[in-house]
């Protein structure tokens, strides 16, 4: 799969759901995670992070949203239930993704969801804790960016193997043609 993603947090109060969010993201390859604005004791989330994925995986923590730094052409992703947001099955990840989930009771800030460059919601009757929501979203960018035999009509797996990758020919820039010199 090319490209990469982030999954982070802002105000996160649940030490044990943000553990299992961060044991996911270091399952799925996420390149970082990040927090704004964490109220937690980093012993309680070790209790559910069985991977000890804060060895593996870069965490960054930011004092609020203005401070959020990512990597350049990396695109902002929130994940909330909101009118105007996208359904998750309907949305194109970017290639160069961070996604943000709101606390566990509450929203993301207003603040946040200006700052973001997309707005996804997952459709459900209602909300579930930030580890469910973000293995959710993890999951789809997996299937819907990776490389898997498409899905069968009838119900069991597929019957055909997805066609191997295949390598381009180089491309080569031309070298910019000279002017020819013209006689007077």
């Amino acid at each position: 799969m090319r490209g990469y993603f982030a999954i982070g947090v802002e105000r996160s109060s649940k030490p044990m759901n943000l553990g299992n969010l961060l044991r996911s993201a270091h399952a799925f390859g996420a390149s970082f995670f990040f927090l704004l604005q964490p109220a937690y004791e980093a012993r309680q989330v070790r209790r559910s992070d069985t991977s000890d994925a804060a060895k593996h995986l870069p965490l960054y923590v930011y004092p609020s949203i203005e401070e959020l730094q990512l990597p350049r052409g990396c695109q902002l992703v929130g994940v909330e239930l909101t009118d105007e947001a996208v359904a998750l099955p309907s949305f194109r990840h970017p290639q160069a993704a961070a996604y943000l989930l709101g606390p566990e009771r509450g929203s993301l800030s207003p603040e946040a969801l200006a700052r973001c460059d997309h707005v996804v919601k997952i459709p459900m009757k209602f909300c579930v804790n930030v580890g469910i929501a973000g293995a959710l979203v993890m999951y789809d960018r997996m299937t819907s960016m990776g490389r898997y035999a498409p899905r069968p009509v009838a119900a069991g797996g597929p019957l055909e193997q997805p066609a191997p990758h295949r390598h381009g020919a180089p491309r080569l820039r031309r070298a910019k043609r000279e002017e020819p010199e013209t006689s007077a």
